[in-house]
């Protein structure tokens, strides 16, 4: 099941937005966002906890502490449900719209009546908005673009919500006796991005049992179809999940056709038949005799075309198969390959746990070196100074070395301005044992000064990581545009390296930039940009993502060992 913490996250978070729209204190609506995130970032299970100890929780005092303490013995916030009362469900719908906030999304209820998103784009349409104020042609372009990246969206979800509800749905059923295995597929196992539905294959002593059970499972919310070998059903999230029930002896074949895209599976299938041989879901068969030749293991199928095991996030058509021909196929970069995170935060900015917490929790992942790189003052909100960031630098190397002898670096993460500039002075950032620059503001510049506010970043020797590189939010911001086999042109030269954010709404930079970049010779840096001790388990996707990319070991700087890591970090340094 999802996790307490998640569920009473989600609740904060809509009780916050609920306030804002319904004109309440805006100080009170961020006190529940502060807690929300609080919440959803803590390590600990909320579920076991009383209300004594959930004030403990940062941000989280006694009256939003008996709120939670309500959800965890009743199911029910009683002032949420009486907020969600007032206003159609519709209207805090709009207010996922980019650019549209509470306040806007009330004023349109009331004077248009608008409670959808579809309305909304009619009444946009149609220039009823003209004549509110407030909304201008300006505005109403950007409320268009919010729509249409919606509507690109469409029911998919990004690949964290994907992976959280497969994962608590194949755990499920394996508890179902006479279950006998149980995985994901599809697009998921390919750790796409975005995820449309989730296949889960399975076998089983009696089918019909297992189809059962998972019909009646918590996290079923509607009954699409019913069937012997296949049903499907919707949660009670809105996702579409498809359980396969296939025997046991053509086990491997399934998992193959149910893993690979539509094109890698017609490559495959043709190869087969250039060898006289039939692929299908039940196996590998010889087209003369009818003779099954392969079924029960996946790399048994692919060994009969010829071709070695492919790992199932370059199952893509896109030179997989060319390469594996060739023995050419790399060894793609493994998250037990890494020895390190470096991009991080703590509570001295925005992230929810301490230095020592944060630490802590990286040490027990069996990292070699770890560093924190809270943000720099330009980015106002977080009120960073010089005096905190050399109080912070001064308490890392206290601890440096006290967990497990773990190296813990200082560092920071810089805000590119418009022109390209940085936070602090070159004397400053000298001080830190390494600096990532990121984008933060100004999406929408056009192509060429996003590009050379880019190349003027990656032209600064203190540089040494461009942090979420297109800045793009999956569903709700596109990536700004930028000329980027010029951006990576420059990075190879300068010896920057290009993040993978692993956060799941993030993945950036993403796998088909990654596989332009590292054609060009660029190196790379997976990182959780972890805001919580939680969020550091979301390194698996930076590693899907940088598997989707092609990326090896020896392209990704923290999977070296730390002396090769430091000499990178100083190289090229006034």
């Amino acid at each position: 099941m999802e996790r307490s913490n998640d569920q009473v996250a989600n609740l904060l978070q809509e009780y916050a937005d609920l306030i804002a729209i319904t004109g309440g204190d805006a100080f009170k609506a961020r006190v529940y966002e502060k807690a929300a995130r609080s919440v959803g970032g803590y390590a600990g299970d909320i579920a076991k906890m009383d209300a004594g100890e959930l004030r403990r929780i940062p941000n989280v005092g006694t009256s939003i502490a008996a709120k939670i303490d309500e959800f965890l013995r009743t199911g029910a916030i009683h002032q949420l449900e009486e907020l969600r009362g007032k206003i159609p469900a519709g209207v805090r719908r709009l207010t996922v719209i980019p650019s549209l906030g509470p306040k806007k999304a009330v004023m349109l209820y009331h004077e248009l009546g608008i409670d959808s998103i579809e309305s909304l784009e009619g009444a946009i349409r149609a220039g009823l908005l003209h004549d509110l104020h407030g909304f201008g042609a300006k505005t109403e372009e950007n409320l268009l673009h919010g729509i249409e990246l919606m509507h690109k969206a469409g029911e998919r979800v990004d690949l964290g919500v994907g992976m959280s509800a497969a994962e608590e749905i194949v755990a499920a059923l394996l508890q179902v006796p006479g279950c006998e295995r149980c995985v994901y597929a599809g697009s998921l196992r390919r750790m796409k991005d975005t995820i449309g539905d989730i296949d889960v294959l399975a076998t089983a002593r009696e089918p019909a049992a297992l189809m059962d059970a998972f019909t009646r499972l918590p996290t079923t919310g509607e009954v699409i179809a019913h069937g012997d070998t296949k049903t499907s059903v919707r949660t009670v999230a809105g996702l579409q999940v498809d359980l396969r029930v296939v025997p046991a002896d053509s086990w491997g074949a399934a998992l193959q056709y149910f893993t690979g895209s539509k094109a890698h599976n017609i490559r495959t299938r043709e190869i087969a038949v250039h060898k006289k041989l039939k692929l299908s879901e039940y196996g590998l068969f010889d087209v003369t005799t009818g003779e099954k030749i392969a079924s029960t293991d996946e790399a048994d199928v692919y060994g009969m075309l010829g071709l070695p095991w492919i790992p199932p996030t370059l199952r893509e058509d896109s030179g997989e198969i060319e390469a594996a021909l060739r023995g050419e196929l790399p060894r793609i970069v493994a998250e037990t390959d890494l020895r390190g995170d470096l991009h991080t935060h703590t509570n001295l900015t925005d992230g929810l746990a301490s230095l020592e917490e944060m630490a802590a929790a990286a040490a027990e992942r069996g990292y070699a070196y770890f560093a924190i790189t809270d943000h720099a003052p330009e980015l106002y909100m977080q009120r960073m100074t010089d005096e905190k960031a050399l109080a912070q630098r001064e308490q890392v190397r206290k601890l440096d070395g006290a967990y497990g002898g773990m190296r813990l670096l200082h560092g920071t993460e810089l805000n590119i301005d418009p022109e390209g500039d940085v936070d602090w002075p070159p004397e400053f950032l000298a001080g830190f044992d390494l600096c990532v620059a990121s984008l933060h503001s100004h999406f929408t510049q056009p192509r060429e000064e996003t590009t050379r506010r880019l190349l003027r970043a990656c032209e600064n020797p203190h540089i040494k990581i461009i942090g979420h590189p297109t800045a793009r939010v999956i569903g709700r911001r596109e990536p700004v545009d930028a000329d980027w086999d010029t951006v990576f042109t420059a990075c190879a030269r300068t010896g920057t390296a290009l993040e993978i954010d692993a956060f799941p709404e993030r993945l950036d930079l993403p796998a088909g930039l990654v596989r332009r970049a590292s054609g060009k010779g660029v190196l790379f840096a997976v990182d959780s940009d972890a805001h919580a001790v939680p969020h550091l388990a979301n390194m698996r996707y930076g590693v899907a993502t940088a598997q989707r990319g092609w990326l090896t070991a020896d392209q990704v700087i923290n999977a070296w060992p730390l002396d090769r890591l430091l000499r990178f970090l100083q190289a090229d340094r006034p």
